[in-house]
């Protein structure tokens, strides 16, 4: 797998999120993970997320830091349980790094009480799975009450690292765990 940062902002839109997109903008060909900050404002003509249209759910931060990775499969629901995984992953990451101990997922979404962290949302192209995962660095004029990484004092590029890192480790221990099992009889 692999992963990059990159350094300049990007706005996200919606998209993004689209297959090859990390081959097509920079050059990096095969399953990703690229993290990248920018804001995030997503028009409804462009969310992959038929109930957030339905329910005209405004997305938009100021600041985030932002996932969009691409696997060269098509199992969408593959794609949700590795969407939750990341999840995972990066709430983990921020209680045992930062000593957080009230944060909860609640399906692809992390909390700290009532207020919002996360957005995310996994789907299919005809070559890929795709998953976009952003957690707010700032929270001004979200339309939601949210939290951030500012409010936790962490620096966004070392935490995309960190996140980047343990994706690509758990994918690849799934890989390793796939060729070390004997067939059932």
């Amino acid at each position: 797998m692999i992963s990059a940062f990159l350094p300049k902002k990007i706005k996200y839109t919606g998209r993004q999120l689209t297959s090859l997109w990390a081959y097509r903008n920079f050059g990096l060909q095969g399953d990703s993970i690229v993290a990248f900050v920018g804001p995030c404002n997503i028009p409804f003509k462009l969310m992959a997320d038929v109930e957030d249209v339905r329910g005209r759910h405004k997305i938009y931060s100021s600041l985030m830091l932002h996932f969009i990775i691409e696997h060269f499969d098509c199992d969408l629901e593959k794609a949700v349980l590795r969407q939750r995984l990341l999840a995972g992953i990066v709430k983990e990451t921020l209680e045992g790094n930062h000593r957080l101990h009230r944060l909860r997922r609640r399906g692809d979404d992390l909390y700290d009480g009532a207020a919002k962290l996360s957005i995310s949302v996994a789907t299919a192209s005809p070559v890929s799975t795709m998953i976009h995962f952003a957690i707010n660095i700032e929270t001004k004029h979200t339309p939601v009450k949210t939290a951030g990484l500012n409010d936790y004092k962490v620096n966004p590029r070392q935490f995309a690292l960190k996140i980047m890192q343990a994706y690509t480790e758990e994918m690849q221990g799934v890989k390793q765990a796939r060729c070390k099992v004997n067939w059932v009889k």
